[in-house]
């Protein structure tokens, strides 16, 4: 997976967006896309804190940059950056290991 390098930082984050991209580029089949979907969902739901989702969400869903999250809701950017940076790793540390644990969940 290609990473992408976010300049002011200089740190590497995966983003998620692209993450998901990728796999259903590689995974043509409906199913297997909609599984991870609501894989990955159930993750954000259970694994992330309000606040990382809140911020999640901002930040790739209405997709607000950082320095406007932080403005908006009166934090400081480097606040708003480590809560992504700490939510983004929570959701791929989820999505690694815990999905065939989900998967046998739903089957269930």
């Amino acid at each position: 997976m290609e990473r992408v390098r976010y300049r002011r930082g200089k740190t590497y984050s995966a983003d998620m967006a692209q993450y998901l991209q990728q796999l259903s580029q590689a995974n043509t089949n409906a199913a297997e896309l909609g599984q991870l979907r609501r894989n990955l969902i159930r993750c954000m739901n259970e694994e992330l804190t309000p606040r990382q989702r809140e911020f999640l969400q901002l930040y790739y869903v209405q997709r607000m940059s950082q320095p406007q999250i932080a403005r908006s809701l009166g934090l400081d950017a480097s606040t708003v950056s480590k809560t992504i940076k700490r939510g983004e790793q929570r959701l791929l540390r989820c999505l690694r290991y815990g999905a065939r644990r989900y998967l046998r969940a739903m089957e269930e």
